[in-house]
């Protein structure tokens, strides 16, 4: 399995049982979250030292309830809390680190 080329790629990854071991940790971090493992998640994200890692690290953060500490790792990523939904924010993370991981 190949990095994905879109968002909706990535969502029909989400059938497999694992991510692609030769994937970023950022696109694997987002997976576990898409497949609702938000510990399996968590714990790739807290260990990926990048603005992608502290961008995921929050959003699981806003995702749990957690604004405090979302707030903090939004702030390590020089970014403002989100005012859109969490579906869309998730979307544009994954997004991101693809079309980064793909240049």
């Amino acid at each position: 399995m190949s990095i994905p080329s879109d968002f909706a790629a990535f969502s029909a990854s989400l059938a497999a049982d694992m991510p692609d071991a030769l994937w970023p940790e950022a696109l694997k971090a987002l997976w576990y979250d898409g497949k609702g493992d938000w510990n399996g998640a968590h714990n790739i994200a807290q260990d990926i030292p990048s603005t992608h890692g502290s961008l995921i690290h929050a959003y699981l953060h806003r995702k749990e309830g957690d604004k405090w500490n979302a707030g903090y790792w939004y702030g390590r990523a020089n970014r403002e809390f989100p005012s859109v939904s969490l579906e869309a924010e998730f979307r544009a993370l994954v997004t991101e680190v693809i079309s980064t991981t793909t240049k």
